[in-house]
Formats: C-alpha cells, sequence, structure tokens
C-alpha cells in the first residue's frame, strides 16, 4: 500500500491535533517487526491520528521506519521531530447492524398539570415513558396492549 499524500495545509491541520496526543505504540532497537506493524494498524484503525514513539538513536534508521510503516500502512505521514513521529489515515467507517428484535429505549417526559383554580403555578413532573408506552391526554401513562386480530384474518 502506498503512503497518503496530503497538501501541507493538511498537515499541519494534523500536527495540531496531534500536539495533545501521548504516544500509543513505542518501537524498541528491534525495529518495526510483524507485531509493532499489528499494533500500529489497530491504532489508526481505532483512532485515526496516532503518536509513536521510536527508540531507535540513528536517525535515518528512524526516518527509513518512519517510511516503511506508512508504506505499509497506507497512512499519512505527518511529523518526526525527534524521536516521535505521527502518523494519519481516515477511520473506516464502523458497520452498524440493525437489530430486529430492538424495542424504542426508556424517555424521560415533562407533564405539565395546570391548576383548576388559575391562582396556583402548573405542577411538573417528569414521567419515564418506556418503548412499550404511551402517554395519554390527561397525562397518565398507558402500556400498549397487543392488538388482537379476528379468527378470520389469522386463518386466511
Amino acid at each position: 500500500m502506498a503512503a497518503l499524500q496530503l497538501s501541507s495545509a493538511e498537515r499541519k491541520d494534523k500536527r495540531a491535533e496531534a500536539h495533545h496526543l501521548a504516544p500509543v505504540v513505542m518501537i524498541g532497537n528491534a525495529g518495526s517487526t510483524p507485531a509493532v506493524v499489528r499494533e500500529v494498524d489497530a491504532a489508526l484503525r481505532a483512532h485515526g491520528l496516532v503518536k509513536v514513539r521510536l527508540a531507535l538513536d540513528d536517525r535515518s534508521a528512524r526516518e527509513t521506519v518512519f517510511a516503511a510503516l506508512a508504506d505499509e500502512l497506507g497512512a499519512a505521514p505527518i511529523q518526526h521531530i525527534g524521536k516521535l513521529v505521527v502518523l494519519w489515515r481516515p477511520v473506516p467507517p464502523k458497520e452498524r447492524t440493525e437489530r430486529d428484535d430492538r424495542m424504542p429505549g426508556p424517555k424521560v417526559v415533562k407533564v405539565l398539570k395546570f391548576s383548576k383554580s388559575g391562582n396556583h403555578r402548573a405542577q411538573v413532573k417528569k414521567i419515564t415513558v418506556l418503548g412499550n408506552m404511551r402517554l395519554a391526554a390527561g397525562g397518565e401513562l398507558k402500556r400498549a396492549r397487543k392488538r388482537t386480530s379476528s379468527v378470520k384474518k389469522q386463518q386466511g
């Protein structure tokens, strides 16, 4: 996979976003091993923008590891300062699975009851409405009942 290319303005924005990040992955003297590549890939999938600390002393070795990680993972090399490097890759959209058996969650509803005389304030009650309930006109909660259908419709 080739490394992503970003414009200088986009790289500048990503550098600003990465400023407060702590290094997520630390690479030791062994360099870029398959386990390290998997960890950086998992961090990029989860966060998109990742700061990596390289424990290599040789600057040229750090640059080659940085370029190799960017190429291998299809990420954009954002910044290399000292022993810290920043990589970015767009986060893939998460798959949402719809469940058929899912019911609506509870809702908190405010109910106003006005006084009959008009001299007092309206009473405010907070009521939790569950998925199988509805709020009736008088501010009462009513449970939904299963609709009964005719015997003829069930047979046909």
